[in-house]
């Protein structure tokens, strides 16, 4: 009687499944666009829609188990005589998931990437996922013939719905959430390899170990072609002077030798980060390709106001001309933006540091304040008022 009984319930809830699923697949073409506002809207409502996120990491751990017990759920099942759900149901929650993923953590991807570096690739990566998952013939040839590119991609939705929401919810830093998130990412994508243990032997487990390795290795290399999701230069300026009182650069002069050796010059950088994030940067400068010194500024969140930093270099090599490039760089060594200029004795070559302030990324968005460090050039830094 028992067993009937729960037969029956099961029965029941999977019919329930069914007929939703058939409600809702006519309307899943508004599901994208949903997800996109709402990941807008948390993108500039940042400190006010963490639930957002905790939503979508728990829906993406279910998909996960779901990926990887539906045919272990399906034999159980069956061996009992229940009936199964239909592939084509679990497919389509799982494409839900994916696409509410995808198109929520996408603007953080877009805003934050540097486009002239190789952040570029990761993003049309993204991008290229996004449209993939809702082409309903190519996301579900991906779900049934090829399962282990499937649970990749199901890794990569993992890792960024996870880039976007550690440091939002558990205020972890760039480099701390990308760490998490690549490991996380990993242990998601191994049952993609585990075609290597169906036999098992002591040669394929350490195979799979070395793979294990191997992967991690490989996402860690490639992290500096990761945008940092929660973390990007808004405006940066050049100038022979500052003014910390007003916080801003001052004056105008076309940057020679000489100019560099009796003034120097000053970097300012806005950098937006959202509140409760402790971070550290650095203004990495470039002579000719060649690195000469690294400006710590810590990060802390909080303020509406927003962050200022500048970093202001005075010792030059002795003939200084040439193509200077200052990157703005995460601890994990994630690039936030790049400042190039060229230093000339002919004034008509050399750049013009007229204290612009040049806006980059999303510009409108409230800055924060910076606290500096200590390095190998002179820098200075201060509250914003």
């Amino acid at each position: 009687m028992g067993t009937l009984f729960t037969a029956a319930r099961i029965t029941a809830l999977q019919a329930r499944i069914e007929q939703l699923v058939e409600r809702l697949k006519p309307w899943s073409w508004l599901w994208p666009p949903i997800a996109f506002t709402a990941g807008l809207g948390s993108f500039f409502l940042v400190d006010r829609q963490q639930w957002l996120g905790a939503a979508l990491a728990l829906g993406l751990l279910l998909a996960w188990l779901l990926l990887l017990s539906e045919s272990l759920i399906g034999r159980w099942l069956a061996r009992r005589g229940h009936p199964t759900l239909p592939k084509g149901i679990t497919a389509f929650i799982a494409q839900m998931i994916h696409q509410e993923t995808l198109f929520f953590t996408l603007p953080f991807i877009l805003a934050t990437t540097v486009w002239n570096s190789g952040q570029a690739l990761f993003a049309l990566l993204v991008i290229g996922m996004a449209m993939w998952s809702i082409i309903d013939p190519l996301y579900y040839k991906l779900a049934g013939h090829w399962r282990s590119l499937y649970f990749i991609f199901h890794a990569q939705c993992v890792f960024l719905v996870l880039l976007v929401i550690l440091p939002i919810m558990l205020h972890l830093t760039t480099g701390q959430s990308l760490l998490l998130a690549l490991a996380l990412t990993v242990v998601v994508a191994l049952p993609s390899f585990s075609h290597f243990l169906k036999k098992r032997s002591l040669s394929r487990w350490l195979g799979f170990f070395a793979l294990t390795l191997a992967l991690a290795y490989t996402a860690w290399l490639g992290r500096v072609w990761v945008p940092p999701a929660n973390l990007w230069m808004t405006s940066s300026a050049l100038s022979p002077a500052f003014d910390t009182q007003q916080r801003v650069p001052q004056g105008s002069m076309a940057l020679t030798p000489e100019a560099l050796r009796t003034n120097g010059v000053y970097v300012y950088t806005a950098i937006r980060a959202p509140r409760g994030l402790s971070e550290t940067i650095y203004h990495a400068w470039h002579h000719n390709g060649e690195p000469l010194d690294n400006v710590e500024l810590a990060i802390n969140g909080g303020r509406e106001q927003g962050y200022r930093a500048w970093s202001h270099k005075q010792n030059f090599p002795q003939d200084p001309s040439g193509e200077w490039r200052v990157d703005i760089m995460t601890a994990s060594g994630q690039r936030l933006g790049l400042i190039r200029f060229t230093v000339s004795d002919h004034s008509g070559q050399a750049t013009i540091a007229d204290s612009t302030i040049k806006p980059s990324g999303l510009s409108a968005l409230n800055l924060r304040r910076f606290i500096p460090g200590k390095s190998g050039t002179h820098s200075e830094s201060s509250e914003a008022g």
